[in-house]
Order: C-alpha cells, then sequence, then structure tokens
C-alpha cells in the first residue's frame, strides 16, 4: 500500500512515464514547423522569379539554406511522432506495430536526410543538377 495521494502518484507522466514530455514535443515542433513554413513561403513570394536559377541562388545563401535545413528536419521529426502516435493507437498486435515502428522511422530518416543532403548540395555546390 503507497502512502502517496493518486494525484502524486500520477502527476505529469502516464504509466510508460513519457507521455507528457512526447505530447509537449508535438506541440513545439509543430509550432517551429508552422513558423518555418510560414517563412519558406514568404521567402519565395519575394523571390524575383520562381525559376531554377532564382532557387538556386537564393538556397545559395546561408540566410536561406540555414533555415531551410532546420525546415526539413523539424518537418521529418514531427512527421515521424505523428505517425508513430497514430501506429500505437491503431496497430494492437505487438509485432506489427513493431515493424510498423521502425519502418516509419526509416522512411523518416532516409527521406530527411535525402530532403537535407538537396538542400546542402546546393547552398555548397551552388546546383542540384
Amino acid at each position: 500500500m503507497t502512502m502517496k495521494t493518486p494525484l502524486a502518484q500520477v502527476r505529469g507522466t502516464g504509466p510508460a512515464r513519457e507521455g507528457a514530455g512526447h505530447w509537449r514535443d508535438e506541440r513545439l515542433s509543430s509550432l517551429a514547423v508552422l513558423v518555418l513554413f510560414v517563412w519558406l513561403l514568404v521567402s519565395l513570394w519575394r523571390l524575383p522569379g520562381l525559376d531554377h536559377a532564382s532557387l538556386v541562388q537564393w538556397l545559395s545563401s546561408p540566410l536561406a539554406a540555414a533555415p531551410m535545413l532546420l525546415l526539413v528536419f523539424t518537418f521529418f521529426w514531427h512527421l515521424q511522432m505523428g505517425l508513430i502516435v497514430v501506429i500505437e493507437d491503431y496497430v494492437h498486435e505487438e509485432g506489427s506495430r513493431m515493424f510498423w515502428t521502425a519502418m516509419v522511422k526509416f522512411a523518416a530518416a532516409g527521406a530527411g536526410t535525402l530532403a537535407a543532403f538537396s538542400v546542402l548540395k546546393i547552398a555548397i555546390g551552388g546546383d542540384a543538377g
């Protein structure tokens, strides 16, 4: 028998002891993605044209490449967290849940790495072609 009150037993954590942190991370990453997407749209809107040369010149600047990399990493991290929550809620068999969670993590890491490499290739090399 425990001497703690029911509130003291569950304050800030669920049975897995990580629910509050996961919830906070999802909310913060969604806010960061929103701010970075607004930055992207405003930046693209201010360009003289949306042709290949204008985009390469714009993304060659560190002031464009750094936030773009932040957007790539934050977007794929947020996407991964959201899809894993869906898997945890709707896939009830443990083996399938582990498989699909791993697949989502690998796919997010792979797509994020490819996107980050593309940004860096333009930022450092000046052209993606």
